[in-house]
């Protein structure tokens, strides 16, 4: 039987808890940098954002992130993308030489440009001169309200160290969980971080009243947004067109299980941006994305037209409307870069 820790005790982390525990398969320990929630879980039993779910009794929850650590054969990142930093900070003295770290959230930190993966190997390196250690990341289309009731779900592991993406492949196949390995792991972290903005973009479409064919044009043209910045950073082509990709970006974008797209909607439908975020309740990705995928598109020298419209609405003042109407106006182009 195998250990698994997750540090994060969030929807996501506590689904995928979840469906490893009543596996049978893995022993569970999860850490919340919490105190209280840690105590609500241990008391209820429940997820306040999973009704209806119940925590299966053989996870066992800690306050001291060293159990959630020490002696697992797979540690899980299931923090939002702002505490990924500041957690691996904790664990950093705890996680073992070679021990295979997976990252489940998405983003892309300001400032450094880092991918999340990236940011655990830069913070444990500066805590822990010299640890090295084997990291995954855990993406695709994947709602946590669907995977804690098991709805059939496929995922994509990805790391430049394929036995590790085996590893957490063979962790998390499950009977509601099917798990690819894929080796392009920048790739996958670039389409994790970029397709919230993009999800806000068709949210914000659907609150001005627009319909399908919209929805259809954003995502496609934001897919292709994506997928020049990957390109032109160095991931590979074949990843956008995969489950992290188009498939993550498909659910995203048209769920209503999906905060962004839930925070999209009321933008178009005119309610000021932070009102937005409030209403919502949990943390809003695309919305911490923006300034990263700005710096990167500057830096790459790739136009962005969807999700810079974002940007100016979110951080800039416009109009869901005006920038409906300026991307609409743009140049005549040829649908492909290369033609």
């Amino acid at each position: 039987m195998s250990k698994v820790g997750v540090l994060g005790t969030g929807t996501w982390g506590m689904a995928l808890a979840r469906v490893l525990s009543d596996s049978g398969k893995h022993d569970v320990t999860c850490w919340s940098a919490l105190p209280q929630e840690i105590d609500y879980f241990v008391a209820t039993k429940r997820h306040p954002n999973l009704p209806g779910v119940p925590i299966p009794d053989e996870i066992k929850f800690t306050k001291d992130i060293s159990e959630a650590v020490v002696g697992q054969d797979v540690v899980l990142f299931a923090v939002p993308s702002v505490y990924v930093r500041s957690t691996a900070n904790k664990a950093a003295p705890f996680l073992e030489d070679g021990q295979v770290v997976a990252d489940c959230a998405k983003g892309i930190e300001e400032g450094t440009m880092m991918f999340l993966t990236e940011v655990i190997e830069d913070e444990v390196g500066k805590v822990c001169p010299g640890k090295k250690l084997r990291l995954v990341a855990l993406s695709g289309p994947s709602h946590a309200e669907e995977v804690a009731v098991d709805i059939p779900t496929s995922i994509v592991s990805a790391s430049t160290d394929m036995e590790a993406a085996k590893t957490v492949q063979d962790v998390f196949m499950a009977g509601c969980l099917r798990v690819y390995t894929n080796s392009d792991i920048k790739g996958v972290e670039m389409c994790g971080a970029l397709k919230n903005i993009i999800a806000l973009a068709v949210g914000a479409s659907r609150g001005m009243g627009y319909g399908d064919n919209t929805t259809a044009a954003l995502i496609t043209r934001g897919m292709a947004e994506i997928s020049a910045l990957g390109v032109a950073i160095g991931c590979d082509q074949q990843t956008f067109n995969g489950l992290a990709g188009i498939g993550d970006l498909i659910v995203t974008a048209t769920s209503e299980h999906s905060r962004n797209n839930r925070c999209g909607i009321m933008i178009g439908k005119g309610i000021p941006v932070k009102k937005a975020i409030e209403k919502v309740g949990m943390v809003v990705e695309g919305i911490n994305c923006l300034p990263a995928a700005m710096e990167l598109a500057e830096r790459y020298n790739v136009d962005l037209p969807i999700i810079s419209a974002v940007d100016k609405v979110v951080n800039g003042g416009e109009t869901p409307a005006a920038m409906a109407t300026y991307l609409m106006g743009r140049d005549k182009a040829h649908e492909f870069v290369n033609n």
